[in-house]
């Protein structure tokens, strides 16, 4: 069994509070611009330090006003806005315990939220999200009031909390510690109900601590970034408090329609995603030079992309090699480099597995990706790739202060400040977690000689076949969702004599793809789907992803669906990841095909 554990640099002092930065900023630097907030028909209104501590003052007093008590949960249900931020640190000096509430949340998934929490107000953001909560109000004893942002909410909780002084509001985050509850967030709900994990100040100063120390060269005073994620989920909000530590101003958006106009306009300094907006930036990419008739000089650049960086581990490229990537940055790298803003110096990838492919071929582009790996329940990243010790294709080794080792299962533990404690009014679940004071995370990995870890797969997702044969799918779906006609693909077979697959057709590729074969515009996808030259393309995409796996792992048959699969239509989380449970369920029939 391998263990790597990393010591700490860093302390975390008892009396630890994420509010506290925002008051430290305004007494320090008053001038420092922490958020930049859009404005209509473009552009951005600076927002200082000194004017964001005076409105999370006046929040905070509004909220105290609106008889929230130190310790109660106060839920957020709206986009990625600069409000959202605010209400957040606000709810934190009002001694509070932020609730995240994704925006496109159902009424049920918000009822068990609201009722599990026993939240006392919320604040949505518009009407749609209004209705939402109206639906299920009458039944949350404990919900008292449901304020909305698009109608004049914070005026209107700084308006009730102008009698409310600013002795009362110290006294309030006087009384938050290191081990108060900062948030609640719940899973996901991927394999059951989902539970609420309770992150106390001190994790999420542990996880701001240990990875501005990690990518010190992204987390620095003068950067920006363009916030995009929703901060209803981890990753974001571990990025957003770590960015305001570190003094990199942020910009808000939750359009990502426009992100490389947006990109072009405020021109940041690193962005953080998922690994499906990578995948779509390299496939758009790809596509739209196929689509032009540049498709052999794209193909060329990226694998010279890929060797050159593959070569920065081997002791460095040749000097062909370093001839041809010359060449290739100045007809290819730039425009991607453009697409990002042109000032990107690296990304932050998180939520799911990015893959060696990508890794490379963005950091042969010159946009290093520093790949990282996290949960809820560990405040986000507890591994992470850095400048100075990076594997692509690999999560990193632990950030400081934590430990990770893999049980005889096959199980990644991982132990550190940024583990929770526990989950919201749910001791057996907690119980279950833990295993000699380490966290089993649910997920498969390796860890090397050096301490780099690989996730390998989600120890539930593990499909045995029915000659007892265990087969990951994360790196048969990784590899063919590289290929830009494919959006989404899930790997089946649990109990069957072979592995199949039902994939979805990017929509994005199609109408290009539809003129390069002399298609009409309007050629439906189901008539896509059945398409002869369509399925030879997505099956010569499987034959190389089978080239990767043993026989026994190898993909024998697929189903080209005629819809796509989305958030809306509940077949994905909101951090893009597959709802297997809901996939199988209403796809019960095209399974039950692949094996008639």
């Amino acid at each position: 069994m391998r263990e790597f554990e990393v010591p700490a640099t860093y302390t975390i002092p008892d009396d630890a509070s994420m509010a506290n930065t925002v008051f430290q900023h305004a007494k320090e630097s008053p001038n420092f611009v922490p958020f930049k907030i859009p404005v209509a028909g473009g552009g951005w209104t600076d927002v200082t330090s000194a004017q964001f501590a005076e409105k999370v003052t006046a929040v905070a007093k509004g909220l105290i006003a609106s008889g929230v008590e130190a310790g109660d949960r106060v839920a957020i249900m709206a986009t990625t806005r600069f409000e959202w931020v605010l209400l957040d640190y606000a709810i934190w000096t009002a001694g509070g315990c932020t609730v995240a509430i994704y925006e496109s949340s159902a009424a049920e998934q918000a009822k068990w939220i609201l009722e599990d929490s026993g939240t006392v107000l919320i604040v949505v953001e518009a009407p749609r999200h209004f209705d939402t909560v109206a639906e299920v109000a009458d039944s949350l004893p404990d919900l008292r009031e449901t304020l909305q942002i698009d109608s004049g909410a914070i005026d209107e909780l700084i308006s009730r909390g102008k009698e409310v002084s600013d002795e009362t509001v110290e006294s309030r985050r006087a009384k938050v510690t290191a081990s108060s509850p900062a948030t609640l967030i719940y899973t996901s709900g991927t394999t059951g109900r989902p539970k609420g994990v309770q992150l106390t100040h001190s994790n999420l100063y542990a996880e701001s601590a240990a990875v501005r120390i990690a990518l010190k060269n992204l987390f620095t005073e003068g950067n920006k970034t363009l916030m995009f994620l929703p901060l209803a989920h981890v990753f974001a909000r571990a990025i957003s408090v770590g960015a305001l530590d570190a003094k990199v101003t942020i910009a808000h958006t939750s359009d990502w329609s426009t992100l490389v106009e947006q990109f072009g306009a405020f021109q940041p300094d690193f962005i953080l995603s998922v690994p499906r907006v990578f995948e779509k930036v390299f496939n758009s990419a790809k596509q739209k030079a196929h689509d032009g008739g540049k498709g052999k000089i794209f193909d060329a650049a990226a694998a010279t992309a890929i060797a050159w960086s593959e070569a920065q581990d081997t002791g460095g490229a040749g000097i062909g090699l370093k001839v041809k990537h010359a060449v290739f940055d100045k007809l290819v790298y730039s425009k991607l480099k453009a697409a990002l803003g042109g000032q990107c110096k690296g990304a932050v990838s998180g939520g799911g597995p990015l893959g060696a492919r990508l890794g490379h071929f963005f950091r042969g582009v010159g946009v290093t990706i520093y790949e990282g790996y996290g949960l809820t329940e560990t405040s986000a990243a507890v591994t992470v790739n850095t400048p100075d010790n990076i594997k692509v294709g690999s999560v990193g080794q632990p950030i400081g202060g934590h430990g990770a080792k893999v049980a005889d299962d096959g199980e990644l533990l991982v132990r550190g400040p940024v583990v929770f404690s526990g989950y919201w009014k749910n001791d057996e679940a907690t119980a279950e977690s833990f295993v000699d004071g380490w966290f089993r995370t649910g997920d498969l990995g390796a860890i090397d000689e050096n301490g780099f870890i690989a996730i390998t797969g989600r120890k539930k997702e593990l499909i045995v076949t029915a000659a007892g044969k265990n087969v990951s799918p994360a790196q048969l779906e990784d590899s063919l969702r590289a290929h830009p006609l494919i959006s989404q693909t899930m790997v089946v077979g649990d109990g069957q004599p072979f592995i199949g697959a039902l994939i979805t057709l990017d929509p994005e590729s199609l109408p290009g793809w539809k003129e390069r074969n002399g298609l009409p515009a309007d050629t439906s996808v189901a008539d896509l789907a059945k398409n002869p030259d369509l399925i030879a393309e997505i099956e010569a995409a499987v034959a190389e992803t089978n080239k990767k796996v043993s026989k026994a792992e190898q993909i024998k048959k697929i189903r080209i669906l005629d819809v796509d699969w989305t958030q809306e239509g509940g077949e994905l989380t909101p951090k893009m990841s597959l709802k297997r449970n809901i996939v199988l369920k209403q796809y019960a029939g095209e399974v039950e095909a692949i094996y008639s």
